[in-house]
């Protein structure tokens, strides 16, 4: 790793730390809202969301949404079975068992 990529990932260190510690840091003396707080418990299911399915229907770059598209078929059933069982080893098991068979016959 050069000299160069060090500093890169240093500033961007630097930069992520120097946006999120004073927020925190803020809230952590505020007392937030019942509301706001109930609001906060719904970022991380949408910041996942936000960067999975682009992946699923775009997986080339195009919007593809048909049965040859592995990737959105496995994630539509991985999560009808994180639905009905709400365990998290059988979701990703089967989901990249899925996965892999779809995308093998197709």
């Amino acid at each position: 790793m050069s000299t160069y990529e060090i500093l890169m990932v240093a500033g961007m260190m630097a930069v992520t730390f120097g946006v999120r510690y004073p927020v925190l840091a803020l809230v952590s003396r505020v007392h937030l809202p019942e509301p706001v707080m109930a609001a906060l418990k719904f970022i991380p299911p949408a910041v996942l969301t936000a960067i999975i399915v682009p992946a699923m229907v775009m997986p080339a770059g195009q919007i593809d949404i048909s049965l040859t598209n592995a990737y959105l078929v496995a994630g539509i059933i991985s999560a009808v079975i994180a639905w009905r069982t709400r365990n998290l080893l059988a979701t990703i098991v089967l989901g990249m068992v899925i996965f892999l068979i779809w995308r093998w016959f197709f």
